[in-house]
């Protein structure tokens, strides 16, 4: 749970650092321009915006044809070199972790010899588990995740019904905004696939509890 904390709060200061480092780039960016720059919801941005006017870190003027220009605050600079010391210390010990745990994982299938895998979630743990796969025997057929065509050289899809090919031998979550959902979901799709339970794994770090059971009497789903 703790870890889990860890990396939404570093998410959250990432995000942060994110939006006051382009509100400093360009005063007349637009939330739409910064939605698409963070990969963020364009209602998200707004309330990042929102919270950071509140705060004090940023100063919203009105511009012309109903636009808007937001500046840094001297709280809002200093709030940014924070930030990126926090944000840059937390990547650092976030990628030693999660190339660790994915190692881990990976070896694991390929000593099982499953060698065809699917990753669940696109991001920066997607990125680094296909940077590990490539030092062992599996490929990575595909990523399940949203809009885009590609992650870290593979193809991403919505749904595992809509990976291809031959069989899959195992599926690896690797969302870090909802895992233990993803997790849970990849259960029951790997299920109409045939595809074992056990099948269905995770880096150690994503803390993903144990199975969901069917009744009270203890039976795993």
């Amino acid at each position: 749970m703790e870890r889990r904390d860890a990396a939404a709060g570093a998410e959250d200061s990432g995000v942060m650092l994110g939006l006051l480092s382009a509100i400093e780039r360009d005063s007349g960016i637009t939330q739409r321009h910064i939605a698409r720059e963070l990969g963020i919801a364009l209602g998200l941005t707004n309330a990042y915006l929102r919270r950071c006017a509140t705060k004090g870190l940023i100063k919203i003027r009105q511009a012309p044809l109903n636009r808007y220009a937001y500046y840094l605050t001297p709280r809002g600079f200093a709030e940014k070199s924070r930030l990126t010391a926090v944000y840059l210390t937390y990547s650092l010990d976030f990628f030693r972790r999660a190339r660790r745990d994915c190692a881990a994982v990976l070896a694991a299938c390929d000593a099982r010899g499953w060698r065809r895998l699917v990753l669940v979630g696109t991001g920066d743990l997607a990125e680094i588990a296909v940077l590990s796969a490539t030092e062992t025997g599996v490929e990575i057929v595909a990523i399940i995740g949203g809009e885009g065509e590609r992650c870290a050289g593979r193809p991403v899809v919505r749904e595992l019904s809509s990976v291809g090919g031959a069989a899959l031998d195992a599926l690896i979550v690797t969302d870090t905004s909802a895992p233990q959902a993803r997790f849970e979901e990849m259960l029951a799709a790997a299920a109409e696939r045939s595809l074992p339970a056990e099948r269905v794994l995770a880096p150690e770090l994503l803390r993903i509890s144990a199975r969901p059971r069917r009744n009270g009497k203890g039976g795993a789903s």
